[in-house]
């Protein structure tokens, strides 16, 4: 068997991101055309790459506009694209939502709208509830990323502070049809977590709103607190009248990315062993647990052989505490690096299919049995750099950042650790 095993985890990661792609996740996914209009609205970071490939799919007359991460946009001939920030929405977000809500504003029970949402839609689909404003947003946003706060939990705050969130967005089209198809970036599938569930009755409170604030002992606003202490953010829930003609379809999850990799593996003669697709806590705790398990499969002690391949998906966190740069998967990586000790058969490769980790412009890093002696004649400390959160720093001092782009889709995470017979 000749693997190259930097090749090999890259080729992984490839094939795991074609697999979820728009283009090839809409298709059979795409509604029948209704006798009145259809509007396309949408917000995500493959929100434009879904539009672009509903338009090669649709047979009739199509409008609207859909939001996406600055770089993340493509030409589409029909629909109508914006950028805006993310993962911290900004003033862009709040105009194109505004728009949507017009497009949306005077529909029939005749008329289709098709919803594409994909992750990150929640910081770009973005108006504040009333009685608060775009800057109180973002001083929460900052400060739940920073916390340690998973994605369920923040979103659950951003459903109770937006008037576009937590199925309002699908209220605002009643009496119109509405389908929307889901690219799922988070553990479990939930289309109530998905861009924090435009689309869908909520059933979470403004009590679960506060109850998450309290645990990471968050000070927030005291607009903040008032339209969650008085029950004005509460959302749609799922029996709400407006949403009955509501269809939520999932068109691409994280476990169809992971099977296609494991297939791939299998192709090449090396076993998966799926650890699952829905993985949350910290990345650092998460990659000092997978890397024991690589190194017990390589001493024989393992539930598989080598060559074999660990894959998992998911969403792991990172509390910040120092000052450095780096996302959930390049730290991931640098922990894992460090609790695999330079074992001569293991590699890994940690990755955000989005091609983003973070806020950085690296989709996630890459690590083999010479990452620590590389970082020692760099000159870099791996452990200090762990301590400090900059996994970005130490991974761009070795030259192993996985750089790819916006890959135009978002499943969340993916980890491959490959373990090598010596």
């Amino acid at each position: 068997m000749n693997i190259q095993p930097e090749a090999f985890l890259r080729t992984l990661f490839q094939t795991a991101v074609e697999r979820v792609a728009p283009e090839r996740a809409l298709p059979g996914q795409v509604p029948e055309p209704p006798t009145g209009r259809t509007l396309v609205i949408g917000a995500g970071k493959g929100a434009a790459a879904m539009a672009r490939a509903l338009e090669r799919l649709w047979p009739g007359p199509l409008e609207g506009l859909v939001v996406t991460r600055y770089g993340h946009a493509v030409p589409c001939q029909r629909v109508l694209v914006e950028e805006a920030g993310h993962p911290v929405p900004d003033e862009r977000g709040v105009q194109a939502t505004a728009r949507i809500l017009e497009w949306v504003s005077d529909l029939s029970a005749d008329d289709l709208v098709i919803a594409l949402i994909s992750g990150g839609g929640s910081a770009l689909l973005v108006q504040p509830a009333p009685g608060l404003d775009l800057a109180t947003k973002q001083a929460v946003s900052r400060a739940l990323l920073r916390s340690g706060a998973d994605i369920t939990e923040i979103n659950c705050v951003r459903r109770h502070l937006s008037a576009v969130k937590g199925g309002r967005l699908a209220a605002a089209c009643h009496p119109a049809r509405v389908v929307a198809l889901l690219v799922s970036d988070v553990a479990g599938d939930d289309p109530a977590v998905i861009a924090s569930g435009p689309t869908v009755g909520d059933a979470t409170t403004c009590a679960d709103a506060r109850a998450v604030l309290e645990r990471y002992r968050l000070r927030v606003p005291t607009a903040v607190d008032e339209v969650l202490r008085t029950g004005r953010g509460e959302t749609p829930g799922p029996e709400d009248p407006r949403l009955a003609g509501v269809e939520n379809r999932l068109v691409a999850t994280p476990a169809q990315a992971l099977e296609a990799a494991a297939e791939r593996a299998r192709e090449a003669g090396v076993t998966p062993w799926l650890l699952g697709d829905a993985i949350t806590g910290e990345s650092r705790v998460v990659a000092r647990d997978q890397a024991t398990l690589a190194r017990r499969i390589a001493a024989g002690e393992g539930p598989v052989q080598p060559p074999c391949v660990l894959l998992s998906g998911g969403e792991t966190t990172v509390t910040v505490r120092g000052r450095g740069r780096g996302g959930p998967n390049a730290e991931f990586a640098l922990a894992a690096a460090l609790a695999l000790e330079g074992h001569p058969g293991i590699w890994a490769l940690a990755a955000d299919t989005d091609g983003v980790d973070g806020t950085e412009d690296n989709a996630g890093a890459w690590v083999g049995p010479d990452t620590l002696d590389a970082a020692r004649r760099a000159g870099v400390d791996p452990l200090a750099c762990l301590t400090d959160n900059d996994a970005y720093g130490f991974f761009a001092a070795l030259g192993d950042l996985l750089v790819t782009g916006p890959t135009l889709t978002n499943v969340n995470d993916f980890r491959a650790i490959l373990v090598l017979p010596r």
